[in-house]
């Protein structure tokens, strides 16, 4: 049988198997369609990233949760309300002049959601997760991303057992700041280390 046509199919092979595993579960009544969109929304934009930003915002205003946080990331997250699903262990790494984290998933795409929301699909890209590794900084630029050469970059390699969250440096500018204006500031690529904080405009 020849199979030389073209398929109608814009999606990437993983999100492709997304896609043909829910039409099997929903043909077959295991799964409801309706249900997956309200959990896909609730990572999307009722947690997303912005809990981890409040997080970051707070560390920023509050020197002794700032200490708190690096000391048990996992009890000073969860003391604002944030913990479950792959955020049970957290350890926060934080960001300075001379110093950058980045953060990865070797193995798979263990992923923080109950600090970033759903992981995006780079992170889980096996490009992304061999390279961050072998040629950090080269990964970072092209994410627009230059740091200067004596800035020295750790990659930090997320586990079942522990994950992190990058606490980027505060913008100049921002001293006389609430938290709530800050966190508007912190991005999930931030969080990761892919980014910066946003330079107020």
């Amino acid at each position: 049988m020849s199979h030389d046509h073209d398929h109608d199919n814009e999606l990437d092979p993983f999100a492709a198997r997304v896609r043909a595993l829910e039409t099997i579960l929903t043909q077959k009544g295991l799964i409801d369609p309706a249900a997956i969109d309200v959990i896909v929304d609730t990572y999307e934009t009722k947690i997303g990233p912005r809990n981890g930003a409040k997080v970051v915002a707070k560390a920023w205003v509050d020197p002794d949760f700032a200490t708190w946080l690096k000391r048990d990331a996992t009890a000073a997250i969860g003391s604002l309300g944030y913990t479950g699903r792959q955020g049970e262990h957290m350890q926060a790494v934080f960001n300075a002049a001379d110093t950058h984290n980045l953060v990865v998933c070797t193995l798979c795409s263990c992923y923080p959601w109950s600090v970033l929301g759903l992981p995006p699909v780079w992170y889980k890209a096996p490009p992304y997760r061999s390279r961050a590794v072998i040629d950090p900084r080269g990964v970072l630029e092209e994410f627009g991303l230059t740091l200067p050469a004596t800035t020295k970059i750790r990659v930090w390699d997320s586990t079942a057992e522990l994950r992190y969250l990058v606490v980027p440096m505060r913008p100049k500018g921002t001293e006389d700041w609430s938290e709530e204006r800050l966190a508007d500031l912190v991005t999930r690529d931030a969080m990761i280390g892919t980014g910066l904080a946003r330079v107020p405009a």
